[in-house]
C-alpha cells in the first residue's frame, strides 16, 4: 500500500505493556487457529472460547497497570501502520456515511493490547485474536497477531494486515447501522447451529465492508495496486471456517462454522471492493447458496 505521507489517527488507546493481573494462560502462538477461528466476531467474542473450553482465552477480571516494556522496531511500525489504517477509515467511512447512510460517522477507539485486556464484553487475551467490543465501541488488536498471521496460515502483505482491521472497523458500522444488535439478538434466541448460521452472515457482511472500505481507499488516495488487492484475497481464503478447521482437526463440520467458507469470505470481500455500494451487501435476505 502507498501510505507515505498520511496522517495517524489520534483515537488510539495504546495499552501495550500493561498487565491484568491475571494469567494470560497459552499465548497467541499455542491458539493461533482457535484464535483466528474465533476472530471477527462482533460484540463478545469471548463466548466462543468458553464454549470451547479454553482456559487461556478468558480472564475473569482486575485491573490493568502498567510495567515496563519496550516494543520492537517491527512492532513500532505495525502500530504507526495501524494507526494510518484506522485513520483511513476514518475518512473513507465518514464520506459513505454522508453519501449513502445520510448520517454522521462516529470512528471507534482502536486498543492496542499485549497479552491480555480489559474490555467493555469481559477481559481477553491475545489468544482470542482481533475482536471488536460493541460496548465500549472499540476493536482490540495485538499486533503479535499480524507475525503469528504470516507465520502460521502464510497470510502476508499490509493489505492483508489492513483488510483485519477493515474488517473489525467493519462490525463497528453494523453496529452503528443498528444490524449488530438485531443479529445478536436472533442468535441468543436461536439453537447453536442455527445462531452459528446468522454469525456466518454477520461476518460476510463485515468482510464486504471492508472491501466498500478498500474501494472508495484506493478511489480517494490511489494507495492499492493488484498485488495488494491479491494479498487481502488470499488472507480471507485461509481465514475461511473449512481452512482452518481442515488444518486444526483434518476434517470440516459445516454446521460449525461461525465465519463462512474461504470461497464465501473471498467472495463478499470482492463484492465490496468492486462495488462499494453499501446497498450490495445484504447478506441476511440471501439464500444460503448464493452466499
Amino acid at each position: 500500500m502507498r501510505l507515505e505521507g498520511r496522517r495517524t489517527s489520534s483515537n488510539v488507546d495504546d495499552r501495550r505493556g500493561m498487565s491484568t493481573g491475571q494469567k494470560a494462560g497459552m499465548g497467541l502462538g499455542g491458539l493461533i487457529i482457535i484464535g483466528l477461528i474465533t476472530w471477527i466476531l462482533g460484540g463478545n467474542p469471548l463466548s466462543v472460547l468458553q464454549e470451547a473450553g479454553s482456559e487461556g482465552g478468558l480472564l475473569s477480571g482486575g485491573t490493568q497497570t502498567a510495567q515496563n516494556y519496550t516494543p520492537t522496531a517491527e512492532e513500532e511500525e505495525l502500530a504507526e501502520f495501524s494507526k494510518k489504517i484506522l485513520a483511513s477509515t476514518e475518512d473513507v467511512w465518514k464520506e459513505i456515511f454522508r453519501d449513502q447512510v445520510g448520517a454522521e460517522y462516529e470512528p471507534p477507539k482502536m486498543v492496542l493490547f499485549t497479552n491480555s485486556v480489559q474490555t467493555g464484553c469481559g477481559g481477553a487475551t491475545s489468544s482470542v485474536g482481533p475482536f471488536y467490543c460493541s460496548a465500549d465501541k472499540a476493536l482490540y488488536i495485538d499486533l503479535s497477531f499480524f507475525s503469528s498471521m504470516k507465520q502460521q496460515l502464510g497470510a502476508d502483505g499490509e493489505f492483508a494486515y489492513a483488510y483485519v482491521i477493515a474488517h473489525e472497523v467493519g462490525h463497528h458500522v453494523e453496529n452503528l447501522l443498528g444490524v449488530l444488535g438485531q443479529v445478536h439478538q436472533k442468535m441468543q434466541q436461536a439453537d447453536k447451529t442455527t445462531a452459528n448460521k446468522w454469525s456466518v452472515r454477520l461476518e460476510l457482511q463485515a468482510d464486504f465492508l471492508a472491501g466498500v472500505w478498500g474501494h472508495h481507499e484506493n478511489k480517494m488516495f490511489n494507495s492499492i495496486d493488484e498485488q495488494d488487492i491479491q494479498n487481502a484475497i488470499n488472507c480471507s481464503k485461509v481465514i475461511g471456517d473449512d481452512y482452518l478447521q481442515k488444518k486444526a482437526q483434518g476434517y470440516t463440520v459445516p454446521d460449525a462454522f461461525t465465519h463462512g467458507t474461504s470461497a464465501q469470505r473471498e467472495r463478499w470481500l470482492k463484492k465490496g471492493l468492486r462495488t462499494g455500494d453499501l446497498r450490495q451487501g445484504d447478506t441476511y435476505s440471501v439464500s444460503e447458496s448464493q452466499l
